[in-house]
């Protein structure tokens, strides 16, 4: 947890130095399509999604094992591709405790071919037990954003 303050809290800095170009083009709600808390990269990091095939295979490598019934076929559910956006994956990194899955985005927008992801701060308080999770979460932005990096910035 208190990587992902330090974290943030660089960020924030880091983005009050200079003041962003908004417009109306560029700023927008990102959209989450799937977010779970085991199954990413230990380090944090991103890839563009760029078609169908590849989203399913993301997905498939990073579902876990399922059980399913003996004589049946698994039935993967995936969600649907978005039209006309770019669909990013998102690895948060690896953390010891604390529930780091991201619900729900603020705010996108993009400064210096840096894509800047706005979502809550979470608060997970009390003694928890020592769980090392990797959470990621793939969301879409809109296909006219160009960025190089991905960078996640919390909010109240």
């Amino acid at each position: 947890m208190n990587k992902l303050l330090i974290f943030c809290f660089a960020t924030l800095m880091s983005c009050t130095s200079t003041i962003a170009q908004k417009s109306d083009d560029m700023q927008n709600k990102g959209e989450i399509i799937m977010s779970e808390s085991q199954g990413g990269a230990e380090q944090a990091g991103f890839v563009i999604i760029k078609d169908e095939q590849e989203f399913q295979n993301v997905i498939k490598s990073k579902q876990g094992t399922s059980l399913v019934e003996l004589g049946s076929e698994p039935v993967v559910k995936y969600p649907a591709f978005p039209v006309n956006k770019k669909v990013v994956l998102y690895n948060i990194g690896s953390f010891r405790a604390g529930d780091h899955t991201v619900r729900e985005i603020k705010n996108i927008s993009v400064k210096d071919n840096v894509l800047y992801v706005e979502v809550p701060m979470r608060e997970s308080g009390g003694m928890q037990i020592q769980v090392l999770s990797n959470p990621w979460f793939i969301f879409s932005v809109p296909s006219n954003y160009q960025f190089t990096s991905v960078q996640l910035k919390s909010s109240n």
